[in-house]
C-alpha cells in the first residue's frame, strides 16, 4: 500500500468515526458528544419554563394522596426528551403520593437481561407498602420485534409471559392494583407489533382482577391535535416533552386511572 492510499484510509476511517460519534451524541445522548441531544431537549420550544412541572396544581381530594406508588418503565416513563421528568412526575403533583420511580431507557418487559422491566421489578424493596404499581407498556419490545408469545406459557422472554409475571408478582409480594399504561399513537415500521401488544394486554386483563388499562392508543380525539401542537407535545413519535406530559398526556392518564380506581372501590 502506497503513502497517498494510507493516508486517504486513515482519513476516511477518522471521518466515519467522526460521523458515527456524532450521530450518537446527536440522536441517543452517547458518548462525548451526548451534550448535543441535551442541549436539543432543552431547548425545545415544548420544555420551556412555562411547562414547568412546578406550575401543577394539586387535585383535591385525590384517592392517593399520602399513599405509595411505583412506575415501572423505559425511557417514556424516564423522561428521555423532558430533561428526566415523565408520567410519574406529573401524577405525583397531582394526585399526592409518594413516588418511587423504576425506569431505564431502552428496557424491555420482556425478561431478556439485567435490566428489563422483570429484573429490576424485582430487585425493588418488598417491605416498601405499595398501594398502586404503574406499568409502562415499552415501545422496546416493539421496536426490536420482540416474540409476542402465547398467554399461559410461562416465558418471561416474550411479551405474553412478561406481562403477566409482572401481574403476578405484584399481586403477591404487594397486593394491590396494577395499571398498565399504552402511549399515544405513532408511526413507524413497527407500530403494528405495539398495536398487537396492546391488543394482548387487553386479553391479559380479562384473566386477572385489579388490572387496569390506561389506554392513550384508543382515544381518537386525543390522537386528533394539528401538527403544530404535536411538535410542542413531542420530541420525536414516542416521547413527549415537558408539554406534552402535563398539558396533553398527563390529563388524559390522570381521568382514565381516577375512574379504574373509582371502579376498584365499587
Amino acid at each position: 500500500m502506497n503513502k497517498k492510499v494510507a493516508i486517504s484510509l486513515g482519513v476516511a476511517a477518522v471521518t466515519i468515526a467522526a460521523a458515527d460519534m456524532y450521530l450518537l451524541g446527536s440522536m441517543w445522548g452517547i458518548g462525548p458528544l451526548g451534550f448535543i441531544k441535551k442541549n436539543k431537549i432543552a431547548n425545545h420550544p415544548g420544555n420551556g419554563d412555562e411547562y414547568s412541572f412546578d406550575k401543577i396544581e394539586p387535585l383535591e381530594d385525590s384517592p392517593l394522596k399520602g399513599k405509595n406508588v411505583c412506575v415501572l418503565g423505559s425511557s417514556v416513563f424516564y423522561g428521555a426528551a423532558s430533561e428526566g421528568v415523565a408520567i410519574g412526575e406529573y401524577l405525583s403533583a397531582r394526585l399526592g403520593f409518594n413516588l418511587t420511580k423504576e425506569t431505564v431507557s431502552g428496557t424491555t418487559l420482556s425478561d431478556i437481561g439485567d435490566t428489563s422491566y422483570i429484573s429490576r421489578m424485582k430487585k425493588l424493596d418488598t417491605s416498601v407498602p405499595y398501594d398502586l404499581f404503574i406499568c409502562q407498556l415499552s415501545t422496546n419490545d416493539a421496536t426490536r420485534g420482540l416474540d409476542l408469545g402465547q398467554i399461559g406459557d410461562g416465558d418471561t422472554k416474550k411479551v405474553a409471559g412478561a406481562i403477566e409475571e409482572i401481574i403476578q408478582y405484584v399481586k403477591e409480594t404487594w397486593h394491590c392494583p396494577v395499571v398498565f399504561i399504552v402511549g399515544s399513537r405513532y408511526d413507524s415500521f413497527r407500530h403494528e407489533r405495539y398495536e398487537a401488544m396492546r391488543e394482548l394486554l387487553y386479553m391479559i386483563q380479562e384473566m386477572y382482577e385489579g388490572v387496569g388499562v390506561v389506554d392513550l392508543w384508543k382515544e381518537i380525539k386525543f390522537n386528533s391535535i394539528d401538527k403544530e401542537q404535536r411538535d410542542i407535545y413531542m420530541a420525536d413519535g414516542i416521547h413527549p416533552t415537558k408539554a406534552g406530559y402535563r398539558d396533553w398526556w398527563g390529563p388524559e392518564i390522570e381521568k382514565q386511572l381516577l375512574q379504574f380506581l373509582k371502579e376498584q372501590e365499587q
